[in-house]
Order: C-alpha cells, then sequence, then structure tokens
C-alpha cells in the first residue's frame, strides 16, 4: 500500500481549510418590518453606489416632505415620500450627506466629497424646496484625509452651522461653516481621534454629543465641544455585527429618544435608547410589497409627522443589494418599528 507523504497530507489539509467558508456572523434575533416605498434605482448600475440619505420636512405639508439620497458614483439625487425622482445633480465623488435649514428659509445640503483621496473635502448645495431642485453651492478643504462621514447640527451660540467630518482613518474634524456675500466658507479644527475607520456620523444637540460609528468596533459619544470621547456601544455580534455603517436619532424630550445603527455584516439595525443607549433591539427590513433590505450604508430617521403615509415618522435606508436593478432607498413606517419591538402599543 503506497501511503502519501506527511509534505502532501499537510499541503492537502492547508489547501482544504483555505478553501472552507466562514459561515456568516448573525447576531442576536431580529424583527421585522416592511416598506411601504422605495425610490428608483440610482444611475449607477452594478456597483456600490448609493450610499445615504436626508430629510427635508416640509412644516406646512409634512407629506410633500423631500429625501436627498447619494449616488457615491454620479451625484444627488432628490425625491418624494412616495420615493418618485424629482431632480438629479451630477457631482461624481460624493458619500455622506446631510442638510439643514437656513435662518432664512434655505437649505443648505452638504456631503461629504471623495473627489480628492487625499482632501477632506465638503460638497455644498442649495435646495429649492419648492421645485425639489439643487444648485451647486461650492466646497470647502477640511483637511488631509479620505473624506467618508458627515453630519451638521446648528447649536445656540455657534455662530454657524458645525458639520462633522468623519474621515476614514479617524480623525473627526468640526467646520464652522459661515456665509458671507453668497458665499460659504468654513473654518476647521481637530475635535477628537479614533483609532479606526469610522463612517457613520450623527449629532445631537440637546447633549452636545456627537455620535460616531467605528466600524469594526463600535460607536462613540464625543463631546462636540470638548472632544472627550467614550465607548458607548461596542461589536459584540449580538447587538452589533461589524460594519457599523450609518447612524439616525430619534429624539423625544430634553435628552431621551433613540438611536439606530446599521449593523451591516447580519443585515440588520440596533436600536438604543437615549440618553443611556440602553439597547432595546434589532429590526431587519423584510420583502413585502417591496424587496428586502440588505448591506446597509447610510440610514436616517425623523419621528415627526410626516403626513398620512408616515404619521409616526419616517426612517430610510440604503438598500445595498435591490437585485437585479441597481442599489436603491427604501422608507418604513418609524411607527412600524416601534410596535414591532415592543416600544409602542
Amino acid at each position: 500500500m503506497i501511503r502519501p507523504s506527511r509534505g502532501l497530507v499537510l499541503a492537502a489539509l492547508a489547501l482544504t481549510a483555505a478553501c472552507a467558508t466562514t459561515p456568516p456572523i448573525t447576531g442576536d434575533p431580529a424583527v421585522t418590518v416592511t416598506a411601504i416605498a422605495e425610490t428608483p434605482p440610482v444611475g449607477t448600475a452594478r456597483e456600490d453606489a448609493a450610499d445615504d440619505p436626508a430629510f427635508w420636512r416640509n412644516p406646512a405639508n409634512p407629506a410633500a416632505s423631500l429625501v436627498v439620497g447619494t449616488d457615491k458614483k454620479g451625484g444627488l439625487y432628490v425625491y418624494d415620500l412616495t420615493g418618485a425622482q424629482k431632480s438629479f445633480l451630477a457631482a461624481p465623488g460624493l458619500n455622506n450627506v446631510d442638510l439643514i435649514e437656513l435662518p432664512d428659509g434655505r437649505v443648505l445640503v452638504v456631503a461629504s466629497d471623495r473627489s480628492d483621496l487625499a482632501n477632506v473635502q465638503l460638497f455644498l448645495a442649495t435646495l429649492d424646496t419648492a421645485t425639489g431642485r439643487l444648485a451647486p453651492a461650492g466646497k470647502i478643504l477640511v483637511g488631509p484625509g479620505e473624506g467618508y462621514g458627515i453630519c451638521m447640527v446648528n447649536p445656540a451660540g455657534a455662530g454657524g452651522i458645525v458639520a462633522f467630518s468623519a474621515p476614514k482613518a479617524g480623525t473627526i474634524y468640526k467646520t464652522i461653516i459661515t456665509e458671507a456675500g453668497g458665499r460659504f466658507t468654513g473654518t476647521t479644527t481637530v475635535l477628537a481621534q479614533v483609532p479606526t475607520q469610522v463612517e457613520g456620523c450623527i449629532a445631537d444637540p440637546r447633549t452636545g454629543t456627537l455620535y460616531i460609528g467605528e466600524e469594526d468596533f463600535g460607536i462613540w459619544a464625543i463631546d462636540m465641544t470638548s472632544g472627550a470621547k467614550r465607548k458607548v456601544a461596542s461589536v459584540d455580534n449580538k447587538v452589533l455585527v461589524a460594519d457599523v455603517e450609518g447612524l439616525a436619532i430619534a429624539p423625544e424630550g430634553t435628552d431621551g429618544g433613540y438611536l439606530v445603527a446599521s449593523s451591516q455584516g447580519d443585515n440588520a439595525y440596533a436600536v438604543f435608547r437615549l440618553p443611556d443607549m440602553t439597547p432595546v433591539g434589532r429590526f431587519r427590513i423584510a420583502a413585502g410589497t417591496f424587496g428586502s433590505v440588505e448591506e446597509t450604508d447610510g440610514i436616517e430617521l425623523d419621528n415627526r409627522d410626516f403626513g398620512p403615509d408616515f404619521a409616526g415618522g419616517l426612517f430610510a435606508a440604503q438598500d445595498g443589494m435591490n437585485a437585479p436593478k441597481a442599489q436603491n432607498f427604501k422608507f418604513v413606517r418609524w411607527q412600524d418599528v416601534l410596535a414591532a419591538l415592543g416600544e409602542r402599543k
């Protein structure tokens, strides 16, 4: 009987181990909800393109509110609450997006600009809320790094809008945006540093807290003034499965409400109760009238009234799959999420 050499046996075992597939990590059980609207696929097909949504709420007619979403290969889309496209502004290289209403009623849209991978930039546009069209409003150079996460806030006494940038390398920039003579400019300082790659970003002006998602490790709470930071949730493969991607907030009262994080690694969303970041539960967007949602990057949440279809608030998520079509965004009733989690009767 001819026996194989020890070297051949070891080589075969190594090849078998290399070819074995590691089963995907699945966190704690998640309840399910379904989307009631979706946008058309973004224009960039067969690529990782759609990324992040932001809401403008129409106070006079909440059902006429608008959603801005990024195609990071193409530019910025504007949608209505049925998901129908209102407009498109070509601007390749944009990643995350946020918007804020100016004192004069105009809406400023700011997106992280990755067209220069060596320097973080902010791409600015103004949103005509009557037509749903965007007009370019310049760029602001922030500092070294590759632009990624972005969020904004207009805290009392800030002297301008505050934009927080979270480039890949973990440096957190704070930029004060002001306008003079119709031109937007920015003054930037470094607020904090986290160890590894970040993206998700949401600011809570009630408590002066900036929440940052460190993709492989968890969520940080950072003081928006001092930069002091503390880890408030960890990737534990139970509540959060890496990557931690988009972050969104539903404020209630002086410091309560919910923070939601995209647990991208197992196609779920983790919900925490503020102010203590107590885990509430997890949910997924399952197939219904529209398809299920997987591999979510950006999310957005607003718990105010958005008209008859979203009277209890609106949650939007980027769908990283959406096969056989290109990626898109799906809209969910926030009250459906709370009911599924047992938070509302």
